[in-house]
């Protein structure tokens, strides 16, 4: 391999824009130099102690120094082919199972196995058409490839590979030369590349049979731009889309705001108790306008509670944050957003509505988001009717208590109420066959690749700023779902500890990193 004098590598310095060490210091990274240098200097000691009025002194010669990598590289090829050396010392064909056979290799002058290979008649230098043979396996040929890592400004895969064999065969080197890219810490910091753990398992709020809208999930949308008034001169002013989808059933409920503050949010909370009645919780992310009416409600809750009856007193709201930056943590009321905006885009267009007009919109595109299938539809040609949301938002009244079960009566003889009553329960018995079942395979994240643990180094994912400025920290605590896969953590930065989910997270090491 090509040979640096030791006392001509220089730390080059700039002033860089996101981190404060180096671009390259070779006398900090690079082991193979030390190494080299290392075993240079003691067979020249040796060689001083043999031929006293020969003593070499002084810098190392290159001369010096391609002795000592030429030595390092027949002591790995002793540990590594120990069979096929002595072989190849006898003249003897190898064997057939040996992994150096379809490289013909010899043993050259200075006692190395070299590569025999098919390109004799190039115009190659003799390193270049016979590289020394070593495998992925050996710490010596890791050494290598991080050097040349290095020295090639942190080249990638294919090229890191090349570059080394210009002088080393390395037998699996295309994996070793992945793996030291991976693990590479600069590396990892300009690719960004965050965690991703295994789809977790739905909640109880998804699963288990209610009323609809006992569970909501609560999310905004816009702005959207409305009209103040009809006729000229009317100016635009800004709204907002508040969506409340159930949990269980995927009704939705569409709300139009004024503006994102706590008292339009609790405005628009009260309309839709009036009208779907009041939940048992709400699932939402860290929206201020939220975490300002959850700590109202609460307040309002404990200041009045000796007014209040017990009874009474148990139906407060009980709002459920999802983790910050992590909008995967509410994913049915986000694609409730994506499917509502689908509709709506498309009808306004680049047109201008007044608050009457966009309200109107609103609950249409309620009705239409509302009459989907729940489930792919049956190839059964006696299904004549798909399940739908809507079909659980019909024939009870908001304070309606449960009946009994009339689903294996005989209809003739049911009362009218009763007729409707098995009606609405044949819909939650195929909303049990049909929907769940459906809802067991993970369509996306099926499998756990994150080996977090704490104590980690990790980078901070932000958005609109380049990898190599995110926020550095340390993992202080782990938090794991009921599954045991941790999908939230806390980290140690300069700036305090956050809490950030693991797709947010970048981990700059892996575990065998610095073995």
């Amino acid at each position: 391999m090509p040979q640096v004098p030791y006392e001509n590598i220089i730390e080059i310095k700039s002033v860089p824009l996101a981190v404060s060490e180096p671009i390259i210091n070779f006398d900090r990274y690079s082991k193979l130099t030390k190494i080299q240098r290392t075993f240079a200097y003691v067979k020249r000691f040796i060689y001083n102690l043999k031929n006293p009025s020969q003593r070499r002194i002084g810098s190392l010669s290159v001369d010096e120094l391609n002795d000592s990598f030429n030595g390092l590289c027949c002591i790995a090829q002793k540990e590594l082919f120990f069979t096929e050396f002595k072989l190849l010392k006898m003249n003897s064909p190898l064997k057939h199972n040996s992994k150096l056979l379809c490289l013909s290799p010899f043993i050259d002058q200075n006692n190395l196995i070299r590569v025999g290979g098919r390109i004799e008649s190039s115009q190659y230098t003799f390193e270049n058409k016979h590289p020394i043979v070593l495998d992925a396996s050996h710490y010596l040929t890791k050494l290598i490839f991080e050097y040349q890592h290095l020295q090639n400004f942190h080249a990638g895969p294919q090229l890191l590979l090349a570059s080394v064999r210009q002088s080393v065969w390395p037998i699996n080197g295309r994996r070793l030369a992945r793996q030291v890219v991976r693990r590479c810490v600069r590396c990892r910091r300009a690719q960004g590349k965050t965690l991703q753990p295994k789809m977790g398992n739905l909640p109880p709020e998804r699963l288990n049979p209610d009323y609809p809208f006992i569970s909501v999930g609560l999310d905004f949308a816009g702005p959207f731009y409305i009209l103040n008034r009809k006729g000229r001169g009317a100016k635009l002013i800004k709204c907002y889309m508040c969506i409340f989808v159930c949990m269980r059933f995927k009704c939705i409920h569409l709300e139009i705001v004024s503006d994102l503050s706590k008292n339009a949010f609790m405005m628009t909370l009260r309309r839709f108790v009036a009208r779907r009645g009041r939940p048992a919780e709400i699932f939402c992310d860290n929206g201020r306008n939220f975490v300002a009416a959850a700590k109202e409600l609460s307040i309002f809750l404990k200041q009045n509670s000796d007014s209040i009856s017990d009874s009474a007193s148990q139906d407060g709201i009980k709002f459920i944050f999802s983790p910050c930056y992590a909008p995967h943590f509410g994913g049915i009321w986000e694609a409730g957003v994506k499917s509502a905006k689908h509709h709506i885009v498309r009808i306004l267009g680049n047109s201008h509505l007044t608050f009457e007009e966009l309200y109107t919109l609103f609950v249409q595109v309620e009705a239409i988001l509302n009459s989907r299938p729940l489930c792919p539809l049956s190839s059964s040609p006696n299904d004549l009717l798909f399940l739908s949301p809507g079909h659980f938002l019909i024939g009870r009244q908001l304070t309606s208590m449960p009946t009994p079960n009339l689903t294996d009566c005989n209809e003739s003889h049911l009362q009218r109420y009763a007729r409707v009553e098995k009606l609405r329960q044949h819909f939650w018995t195929r909303w049990q066959k049909e929907y769940i079942s459906e809802m067991q395979q993970r369509r996306k994240w099926k499998e756990n690749h994150v080996s977090l643990k704490v104590g980690d180094l990790v980078l901070i994912h932000e958005d609109f700023v380049p990898p190599l400025v995110w926020r550095l920290g340390r993992v202080t605590r782990l938090f794991p779902g009921v599954d045991g896969i941790s999908r939230v953590a806390d980290i140690a930065t300069t700036r305090g500890i956050v809490r950030r989910p693991l797709v947010r997270l970048c981990p700059l090491q892996d575990e065998d990193t610095n073995g």
